[in-house]
């Protein structure tokens, strides 16, 4: 018997899809996400995500080993679909061993899930889905699983909300398929309800971000603990030109100097100094620097502070272990008063 028996039976595909205890994803958070925090995670019974953001191959091998060094426990691996060397990454995973690879960025390019899933270790591939239609085809294209992730998140968003997007796409496929529901999840409370409406499992990224584990600079932590969900606001596109998916973070200067950067990168793309693809990637670049200088240097006025509206909801820092316990405690609660 455990001791979350109504909780551990509505995620039990989801925990043997992951390989894991809890079907609970951390969201891969750039700088946040990295050995300390996503072993942590795994261990806690838990699944960790490494950010690759935008590492090299290098970088990233290192961290895929470091992580093994400090769990035994299975855990993934962020893959941005636009990076540059997305298939020498893959390569990386593939050569490491890792068990599940998520996709994420845009839809993934012309053999990237054959490559994940056709190495000497394949790897389960899971990615996102902002709507039904992406959701079916990534399914038809390949993909194990899917993370549909609402507005409410942070980092990278959507333009739908999560209680919407579940309500769309968890009727129509969650019976044979594995799917997270991601975005706006702080409490166990309302995993449930979407553990009940066929979700497989949840990814939370802001509530683990101030965990004790996180490496995450003091003045970042005080900032989330600081804000209330209104904090949270999306980045606006300035020039329709310029496809940039919007970006939700706490509102300081980095969040002003990001519309300068923007039009700065919209006039050399008017010039054709630059193809749409590069200027994408100078954005994507831009915001690993401005996410390093709050994650990792404290400098929280001109850094980027991403985060998702259930920020709100952090008062303390808590060690990941305790996170996942008061997360599974309160769905099962909920679960049982229904």
């Amino acid at each position: 018997m455990t001791a979350y028996p109504k909780t551990d039976r509505l995620m039990q595909r989801g925990a043997d899809f992951l390989g894991s205890r809890y079907a609970i994803l951390c969201g891969a958070m750039s700088w946040v996400s990295e050995r300390n925090l996503v072993s942590a995670i795994s261990n806690a019974g838990g699944f960790g995500v490494i950010a690759c953001g935008a590492m090299t191959p290098e970088l990233l091998e290192t961290e895929i080993a470091e992580t093994q060094k400090l769990t035994d426990k299975p855990f993934g691996v962020n893959l941005i679909t636009m990076h540059p060397q997305l298939f020498d990454l893959i390569a990386v995973c593939d050569a490491a061993g890792v068990s599940h690879v998520v996709l994420a960025g845009g839809i993934p390019p012309k053999g990237s899930v054959e490559a994940i899933k056709g190495g000497k270790n394949p790897a389960k591939v899971l990615c996102f889905a902002p709507t039904l239609a992406l959701a079916k085809k990534l399914l038809r294209s390949g993909a194990d699983a899917l993370v549909i992730e609402g507005m409410e998140a942070g980092g990278h968003i959507g333009p739908v909300s999560t209680s919407v997007l579940a309500q769309e796409i968890l009727p129509e496929l969650s019976q044979d398929h594995i799917i997270f529901v991601a975005g706006g999840i702080g409490r166990g409370n309302a995993m449930a309800g979407y553990l009940e409406m066929g979700a497989a499992g949840v990814q939370l990224g802001t509530r683990f971000a101030c965990a004790k584990e996180s490496i995450a600079h003091p003045n970042f932590k005080k900032a989330f603990f600081r804000a209330n969900a209104r904090d949270a606001i999306a980045s606006v596109q300035v020039d329709p030109r310029l496809p940039v998916i919007p970006v939700r973070a706490l509102k300081n200067k980095g969040t002003e100097e990001f519309t300068r950067k923007q039009i700065e990168v919209a006039r050399v793309l008017d010039r054709e100094e630059i193809a749409m693809e590069e200027a994408q990637l100078q954005i994507e670049h831009y915001w690993a620097g401005a996410l390093r200088r709050a994650v990792i240097d404290g400098d929280v006025e001109n850094g980027s502070l991403m985060a998702g509206q259930s920020v709100g909801m952090l008062k303390e820092e808590e060690p990941v272990a305790s996170i996942i316990a008061k997360l599974m405690t309160q769905s099962e609660e909920a679960l049982t008063r229904r």
